[in-house]
């Protein structure tokens, strides 16, 4: 009765364990949305976009004004000039940006090169639109990737690479050195860089995110996807955006066109005054999402888990084969479950970011973008996981 396209497909394992959490009450830490308000001005921005005339389609592509602040915050932080006219694209989050970029460059029985683990979304993705995932993986405990394993996974057929920097679920921000080999690769091979780059303003220890289309000869070959859903508390609104060459940007806007028509036109008015905020605001974001993620981290430490020190986003992925052990659990998914109706915590079981489910099947994933209450919540309650068999 349902496609092949889709046969494959499950529920989303994140929304899954949101879902199941509700049901037993617990402390959700699986799902990356905050539990906390956005700032108060992008709510009143909201209120009058909502009491003016901004009710009808916005244009397909984005309303003028959006696009311009899209354009104007990107030279603004990383120096490289954007035309809104041709060049950015708004869609409804950036996981339709993600979908209608895949549409829009890959044909059926073309590559496309997926650094795993990976942001589950990216794989059906693919799928749909006809392509076939090549994955590498990234390598515990920094999750780097090998070189020559990357450069032997491009092909005459690969059309494209995607990846996200800050990563979710690792944390991994991708280094100079690491995003100049794969410019490197995408330049002798013809490929596209698809990049992920929503959380972009989450970087911590002093690292900074270097998005790859101002590398040389990137600008051109680069599809750059962020959103207003993380860095400004607002998962709810879907308002994401590409940035690329007007000869790409062409493609994705038909795509997008087909998909959704356009992102809601009074949370766009809004959104401008969101990429408008000042370099402070996102000081004390980034100063905040620190704090918060070694508050979790020590509960973690302090309740057995052996954690991996994310670098950025708001995720802490963690290894828990001893736990497996303690309980008689065969894997990452019934640790999960276990977690969720004895201990009252919901997380993501590991191996939903995996092609390979057996790279991901003893860990775990925890998300902190929550209060310390939430967070100080959360770590008594595993901290007082039973001894087991």
């Amino acid at each position: 009765m349902i496609s092949k396209r889709v046969q494959g497909f499950t529920e989303s394992v994140i929304r899954e364990m949101t879902r199941v959490s509700a049901e037993y009450g617990g402390v959700n830490l699986a799902q990356g949305f905050p539990n906390f308000p956005p700032p108060r001005v992008l709510v009143e921005a909201a209120h009058r976009a909502l009491d003016g005339d901004f009710h009808q389609y916005a244009i397909t592509w984005g309303a003028r004004n959006l696009r311009e602040a899209i354009a104007a915050k990107f030279e603004r932080f990383y120096g490289s000039r954007v035309d809104p006219e041709r060049q950015v694209t708004v869609c409804c989050g950036s996981t339709e940006a993600m979908l209608s970029t895949l549409l829009a460059v890959l044909d059926p029985g073309d590559e496309i090169v997926i650094f795993e683990p990976f942001y589950e979304n990216y794989g059906p993705g693919a799928i749909i639109s006809g392509a076939k995932p090549v994955f590498v993986p990234l390598e515990p405990p920094d999750f780097s990737f090998d070189p020559d394993r990357l450069a032997r996974a491009f092909t005459s057929r690969t059309r494209a690479i995607v990846f996200n920097s800050p990563n979710n679920p690792t944390g991994k921000v991708f280094s100079l050195r690491e995003l100049e080999i794969i410019a490197e690769l995408c330049q002798r091979h013809d490929v596209i860089a698809i990049t992920d780059e929503i959380y972009e303003h989450m970087v911590y220890d002093g690292l900074r995110h270097i998005p790859i289309a101002t590398l040389p000869g990137m600008a051109d070959r680069t599809i750059t996807i962020s959103g207003v859903s993380k860095s400004y508390s607002v998962t709810g609104w879907r308002i994401g955006y590409t940035i690329s060459s007007p000869a790409l940007a062409v493609g994705i806007r038909r795509a997008h066109d087909f998909v959704t028509v356009g992102a809601p036109a009074p949370l766009q008015e809004a959104a401008v005054t969101a990429l408008g905020l000042p370099d402070s605001y996102y000081v004390a974001l980034r100063e905040a999402y620190q704090a918060r993620r070694d508050l979790l981290r020590g509960q973690l430490d302090k309740a057995g888990f052996r954690t991996f020190e994310p670098q950025g986003a708001y995720y802490i992925l963690t290894e828990c084969a001893h736990f497996l052990d303690r309980y008689g659990l065969p894997d990452d998914t019934a640790f999960a479950m276990f977690l969720i109706k004895e201990v009252g915590v919901a997380t993501v079981p590991g191996s939903s970011f995996y092609a390979h489910p057996d790279l991901g099947r003893t860990k775990i994933r925890f998300c902190f973008p929550k209060t310390d209450d939430v967070l100080l919540d959360a770590g008594q309650r595993l901290q007082r996981l039973p001894p087991g068999r």
